[in-house]
């Protein structure tokens, strides 16, 4: 994989994807934060399911807060992890409230300091919410960045390493949600879809199906 192919291989998901965008549903960064935490191995889908009964109650850190955490999991009990995604989400707002002036914050040390937040977590709110280049690595991005050697790696972190090197920089903005879109509709776990992948003349894929 050289800088030629890589570049070549954005500018084609650029067109096939002319919006990329996370399929989550949010109106501000504390909803897309929100969101986030409650995404962890959940469907997008399920999460909007739940936030949007959620937000129309409560979209501020205080207003969740003063859900507490029964009146929150009432909300979220159908999302993986509640129990323990609802404790964070309660400790988070109150040390918003305490710390940030009821603000999202915009660094990443910042971010991960807020209980359920990680680095994958903080890469996402910082790209989405506030337009910073950063590439979030969940098993969409790591299994395309795999496939297609685009950006191998034996970990989250050194694919996104290696992605943070390699993406064209007037792609690093938009990379990791058009990674995640191709991921979850074109380069699927199971079997990809290759016969019908706008890059399957440049990946670099051993085991590509004539689909």
């Amino acid at each position: 994989m050289n800088k030629v192919k890589r570049l070549e291989i954005f500018e084609r998901l650029s067109k096939a994807i002319p919006e990329p965008e996370t399929e989550l549903n949010y109106s501000s960064p504390f909803e897309l934060l929100i969101a986030v935490i409650l995404s962890a191995q959940a469907t997008d889908k399920g999460v909007n399911k739940a936030t949007d009964k959620l937000y129309p109650v409560a979209n501020t850190p205080k207003a969740i807060a003063e859900l507490g955490e029964a009146g929150l999991k009432e909300y979220i009990k159908t999302i993986g992890l509640f129990n323990t995604k609802g404790s964070n989400i309660i400790k988070t707002c109150n040390l918003l409230i305490e710390q940030h002036n009821s603000l999202v914050p915009q660094t990443r040390t910042e971010l991960e300091a807020l209980p359920g937040v990680g680095r994958k977590t903080a890469n996402v709110v910082l790209n989405t919410a506030f337009g910073v280049p950063t590439i979030a690595v969940d098993t969409h991005i790591f299994r395309v960045s795999n496939r297609t050697k685009i950006a191998p790696g034996k970990n989250v972190l050194e694919v996104e390493k290696k992605l943070e090197k390699h993406v064209p920089k007037e792609h690093k903005l938009d990379a990791h949600h058009l990674l995640i879109l191709h991921g979850r509709y074109t380069c699927i776990a199971r079997k990809p879809r290759c016969g019908s992948c706008v890059i399957e003349d440049l990946c670099e894929f051993n085991s590509k199906t004539t689909d």
